[in-house]
């Protein structure tokens, strides 16, 4: 599986993005996946996830209401929307697979993970 994100970039506060991840694999609508972020100097965390069968999401705390995850699993891609962004939005976001079809929360839950996509939001 490789899962290859994109997107990034640089926005003011308040402003949106949108990451996408495309995954290699003929099963990828059965697998969870989630996006992380890390930012300088700090570990990576989990920021949502979303199971493959039910759609079932899980948002961290400090993303909820403002970040929306979705997939298209004929396009074998899962999408993070990114309104009202905040400076500490600021990190590299990376998209990952579980080969699980129960969501979860932490890294080492995941299997395979895209290179990673720099997100910076400005104040």
């Amino acid at each position: 599986v490789q899962l290859q994100a994109c997107g990034g970039g640089l926005v003011q506060a308040g402003g949106s993005l949108r990451l996408s991840c495309a995954a290699s694999g003929r099963t990828f609508s059965t697998y969870v996946m989630g996006w992380f972020r890390q930012a300088p100097g700090k570990e990576r965390e989990f920021v949502v996830t979303v199971s493959g069968s039910t759609g079932t999401t899980y948002y961290a705390d400090s993303v909820k209401g403002r970040f929306t995850i979705s997939r298209d699993n004929a396009k074998n891609t899962v999408y993070l929307q990114m309104n009202n962004l905040k400076p500490e939005d600021t990190a590299v976001y990376y998209c990952a697979l579980r080969t699980s079809g129960i969501i979860a929360t932490t890294t080492r839950e995941y299997n395979y993970w895209g290179q990673g996509t720099l997100v910076t939001v400005s104040s």
